[in-house]
């Protein structure tokens, strides 16, 4: 309720991004002091052995992460993990640091408990996001996802040596890696979500990660659009399983505007962008489902997109997900927000009869059903 307060005094007279600067400064602060974090871990991280989950060959202590865009240059994974979160996704990182587009460039859609944000891949570059992540990586206590994107100024036919060099310079220093071909923000990036062009760039990451990191198996994820044609995101689910793909995760933000309650003119009079929050739910899921008809258990799939309650999660999980993100129900709901619905889910789960959240993974998905992709036939 103080927060909820809070934003609706303070917060909403500041500029989303200025907000956005403040209250992550003010988190890294207070967990600056040892005290302090250590009360929140004891405080915040939920501790129920129900929500333990197993995927890409980690034990992730909940199935509850912040998605890419929040910590772009890993300031503070560890003070967003003392919040609860069960991993932090950090990035989207690129090569070279870059200024990202003009100010302003993310709007709030109260209404609609929704972000408007053209950022633009804003970020001070891999090198500085190793120095932060190889300082603090021998006391790490969070589980670190790194989020890869390209360079403004880098043509499309040269965006996967964009990708190389960041994967060389993080891969070992993050617990995954996120290919990130989908953000609306770059011109010319989702271009790249064509499988023609989706292949040799996915190959040459799981090269180098396989070159840089080869004690152990560091798995390699690519993010996709809420906007893509349902035969695209068939496509894009075919192609992550012939090369031998870890996960998906869908989805980024979408470039629609429909069904917004956020006046047409005042939505239009903030330009372009990609909308985030509680409007992509229902798409979304919608992906998710597809994904999950098309791949099974094969892959690991990472939901991203509306999720702001344990009941949200929870249909993300049953549908198949075993692994969630936040962004925006993060910045509407508060500090709470990940050990709110982590504890949810785990109550969902034994109120189902689970004895795991991972156990309900795919349990609205339907009757396995003979799948034909371009590795082959087999049961998903």
């Amino acid at each position: 309720m103080l927060y909820r307060a809070l934003f609706t005094i303070l917060l909403a007279r500041i500029s989303a991004e200025t907000a956005h600067h403040l209250g992550f400064g003010a988190l890294r602060f207070a967990m600056w002091f040892p005290g302090i974090r250590a009360l929140s871990r004891i405080l915040l991280r939920p501790r129920d052995a129900a929500l333990e989950t197993r995927a890409l060959g980690l034990v992730w202590p909940n199935p509850v992460g912040l998605a890419a865009g929040f910590d772009k240059d890993a300031r503070g994974p560890e003070a967003l993990g003392a919040l609860g979160f069960g991993f932090v996704e950090i990035g989207t990182v690129t090569p070279r640091a870059q200024p990202g587009n003009p100010k302003p460039r993310m709007f709030r859609l109260v209404a609609d408990r929704a972000l408007i944000n053209r950022l633009g891949f804003n970020n001070e570059g891999a090198d500085t996001a190793e120095r932060r992540l190889r300082a603090g990586h021998a006391r790490r206590q969070t589980l670190v996802g790194v989020n890869l994107g390209k360079n403004k100024d880098t043509a499309e036919n040269d965006a996967i040596a964009d990708y190389v060099n960041a994967a060389e310079k993080l891969a070992p220093l993050a617990d995954y890696l996120v290919v990130n071909v989908s953000s609306p923000n770059t011109p010319g990036l989702r271009d790249l979500q064509a499988v023609d062009r989706l292949a040799p760039l996915l190959r040459a990451v799981k090269d180098v990660v396989a070159r840089v990191v080869p004690e152990r198996k560091l798995a390699v994820l690519v993010k996709i659009a809420p906007d893509l044609s349902d035969e695209d995101i068939d496509a894009v689910a075919d192609l992550a399983l012939a090369l031998g793909l870890d996960g998906i995760v869908a989805t980024n933000t979408t470039i629609a505007r429909t069904g917004l309650h956020t006046a047409a003119d005042r939505v239009a009079a903030m330009g372009a962008g990609g909308v985030s929050g509680a409007p992509l739910r229902e798409r979304s899921l919608d992906v998710l489902r597809r994904l999950r008809a098309r791949v099974g258990d094969r892959l690991v799939l990472i939901s991203v997109g509306g999720i702001e309650t344990a009941d949200d999660a929870w249909a993300r999980i049953r549908a198949g997900a075993t692994l969630v993100q936040l962004y925006t129900g993060f910045i509407y709901g508060g500090p709470l927000t990940a050990r709110r619905i982590a504890r949810g889910l785990a109550r969902r789960a034994r109120e189902g009869g689970y004895a795991r959240v991972q156990d309900a993974v795919g349990a609205d998905a339907g009757p396995s059903a003979r799948v034909t992709t371009s590795g082959g036939t087999s049961d998903s």
